[in-house]
């Protein structure tokens, strides 16, 4: 018996070896259903989350800043903000010394009164005019009415001598009457001339009036004592004087933070001189420069995230594809790169994408000018 149990014994390797291949057989094929279950689980994740998408770290935060400049030139009176301040539109920034600009307004008040007095002169000399060439007329008139009078004086002369001397033959008349006739008619005649003489100098003088009446209607013709040219440039000149007093209170143009302020208490600064940057951070944008490689699905309205290490990744900010620029920043660089001499290397070119973020989001969580951020573009959608 002994003999007959032991006999198997030689084969017992061979069973060994042919359990741990089953058992290796089995793991590897675990391990396969693993693999594949992870490259499963990762297509699956990949389509969920970054299939049509593309991605960028290279995305700055900007804004259309605005840069206070005075308007007129004077020494600054009173300073109301600091830097990193935050402003609303309308509110005081720097008040100057207005001094100069109130002496401007007085006298540009005084030139305004002195040209209306001017206007109203001008307005009676032409009323005067007028009354003087209507006085023109009625002595013309009455110069007339005296001619018509001395023809009359006359025809009454000529008539008495001729009677006179129808029956002088007669003797019925004197020669001392006949002269006398003769006389009266010469004096009618004489006083005939001076009548006619007078209405050509009544004429001329009414049209001297009229010239004169012509001269003065000019001045005042067609205008009021608003519209005349005089008073409405006066009225000009104080409306600017007024303009530059206004403008010695310099008045923030948006809402924003105060940047880079460069105005101190007793300085004189000059028209047009930057003295401050109110940086708008509530409509602020992002400019994402994405790989030349990159564009091929990426279209104006497509939607995008973004993420900045200023909040962490707690805090994703929804956004739009709003612009593409026309050219990438090495093209509209101070000296562009020139690739004609021949030692060229390609280089793989950005094209900055301007994307508008959600205003709610900003208001919530606002931003500054220049900092990072992280874009990923969905471009399955338009």
């Amino acid at each position: 018996m002994a003999d007959e149990t032991a006999a198997p014994t030689p084969d017992a390797p061979e069973s060994v070896g042919e359990g741990n291949g089953a058992r290796r057989r089995k793991w590897l094929h675990i391990l396969g259903l693993v693999v594949l279950a992870a490259a499963l689980l990762w297509g699956l994740w990949y389509f969920l989350t970054q299939a049509g998408r593309v991605h960028t770290d290279n995305a700055y935060v900007g804004a259309d800043s605005a840069q206070v400049t005075a308007l007129v030139a004077g020494p600054v009176k009173e300073v109301r903000v600091s830097g990193t301040q935050a402003v609303k539109k309308g509110d005081i920034l720097v008040i100057l010394d207005d001094a100069d600009q109130r002496i401007a307004v007085a006298d540009a008040e005084a030139a305004l009164r002195l040209a209306r007095q001017r206007y109203g002169q001008a307005d009676a000399n032409a009323d005067a005019a007028r009354a003087r060439v209507a006085a023109r007329g009625a002595d013309v008139a009455q110069a007339r009415a005296r001619l018509r009078d001395a023809d009359a004086s006359v025809e009454r002369a000529r008539a008495e001598l001729a009677r006179r001397e129808s029956i002088a033959a007669t003797g019925a008349v004197s020669g001392e009457e006949l002269t006398a006739a003769r006389a009266s008619l010469k004096q009618a005649q004489a006083a005939r001339d001076l009548a006619a003489a007078a209405i050509a100098t009544a004429e001329a003088t009414r049209r001297s009036a009229s010239g004169d009446l012509g001269a003065a209607e000019a001045v005042v013709r067609g205008t009021t004592v608003t519209s005349a040219p005089e008073v409405a440039a006066a009225a000009a000149r104080l409306e600017k004087a007024r303009l530059d007093l206004a403008r010695t209170v310099i008045r923030a143009p948006v809402d924003g933070i105060v940047t880079n302020r460069q105005v101190q208490v007793g300085q004189r600064i000059a028209a047009g001189v930057p003295i401050m940057v109110i940086v708008p951070i509530t409509a602020a944008y992002v400019d994402a420069n994405f790989k030349e490689s990159q564009f091929a699905d990426i279209r104006i309205g497509q939607p995008a995230q973004l993420t900045s290490d200023y909040y962490g990744g707690d805090v994703v900010y929804r956004g739009k594809v709003v612009g593409i620029a026309g050219g990438t920043g090495a093209a509209f660089s101070l000296i562009p790169a020139q690739n004609a001499t021949g030692n060229w290397v390609k280089v793989v070119q950005r094209l900055p994408v301007r994307i508008a973020l959600d205003p709610g989001q900003l208001k919530a969580h606002p931003l500054r000018v220049g900092l990072s951020m992280d874009v990923t573009i969905d471009t399955r959608g338009d």
